[in-house]
């Protein structure tokens, strides 16, 4: 089964983060993924074959209104993005 991810998507994996939260946000795609916990906002990369290993399932899409209201969001507008 693949699930289609992007830049911005909140995502649930399989085990949970030490705070207990178990909702990520994607900040970075590329051959590592750098995800930012909903819960604490501790950032974390993990590679791609890794990550897809520990996805469980995509949660909201990046401009889904249900993300503005978490603490630790930021806007895809808002990632730094390379030039």
């Amino acid at each position: 089964m693949k699930i289609d991810y992007q830049l911005a998507d909140t995502v649930m994996m399989k085990k949970p983060h030490a705070c207990q939260v178990n909702h990520w946000e994607i900040l970075r795609l590329g051959a590592d993924i750098k995800l930012k916990c909903l819960g604490c906002g501790r950032i974390i990369m993990l590679s791609r074959n890794d990550f897809n290993k520990r996805l469980k399932k995509l949660i909201t899409k990046s401009q889904d209104p249900v993300n503005a209201k978490n603490e630790h969001y930021v806007s895809k507008a808002e990632i730094a993005k390379p030039e």
